[in-house]
């Protein structure tokens, strides 16, 4: 059991590594495109066809992508920004671009969500775009971006695990290397665990966030 719990908990601690920062840059690089989408889309605030086609398409075209061979496209990024293609920290580039659309949906679709009525009420007391969106639509969308994030990160921790099939380390690569190659079924099984632990962690935690924030509106 010892000799699991060392190859468990640094494997466990590298998916979390990954999951974080990518987490963290996806959201970063996703929400521009998100209200970029909705403010450009028909009826937005600054709407503009031309810039939301050209949007929507990226976005499509990114999102069809199977995540194994975006990996390996991005390989020549991950070198340039980190100096290496493998590895945990390699892995949060491919990570991070892979969800970062995503996220632009997310955002997208939790913004349209937002009633028309306090966009139009906030538009007639002069507020500007930057207003609008900051102070009416993020706030009140806040309760579906919470959720739409958990989602985000739940999808990160498939995707480490697949990185791991490529020398992305974490609890996929332990799952791959010992527990399929070398037959060790108990370590295999010990990390499926705890990855479905950790995903539903990470769900009641946001649930409970979203929740909160409902009740405090």
């Amino acid at each position: 059991m010892s000799e699991i719990s060392e190859l468990l908990i640094p494997a466990l601690w590298e998916t979390i590594y990954m999951v974080f920062f990518s987490s963290v840059f996806s959201v970063l690089m996703g929400f521009p495109i998100g209200i970029a989408l909705v403010v450009s889309d028909k009826g937005g605030i600054l709407e503009n066809s031309k810039v939301y086609r050209i949007l929507d398409t990226l976005v499509n075209v990114c999102r069809s992508f199977p995540f194994i061979i975006l990996m390996i496209l991005i390989f020549p990024l991950s070198r340039i920004i980190v100096g290496t293609t493998i590895g945990t920290t390699a892995s949060i580039v491919p990570l991070s671009i892979a969800a970062a659309p995503f996220v632009g949906r997310i955002i997208e679709n939790a913004l349209k969500d937002v009633d028309k009525g306090v966009i139009e009420a906030v538009e007639a007391m002069g507020a500007s775009p930057g207003e609008i969106i900051f102070k009416a639509m993020i706030p009140e969308a806040m309760p579906s971006l919470v959720m739409g994030i958990t989602l985000t990160i739940i999808n990160l921790i498939g995707y480490s695990a697949m990185a791991g099939a490529i020398g992305g380390g974490g609890l996929g690569d332990l799952a791959i290397r010992y527990g399929f190659y070398r037959f060790q079924t108990k370590l295999m099984v010990i990390s499926v665990i705890v990855i479905i632990v950790l995903v539903q962690g990470i769900q009641f935690i946001g649930n409970n966030i979203a929740k909160r924030l409902l009740e405090n509106r």
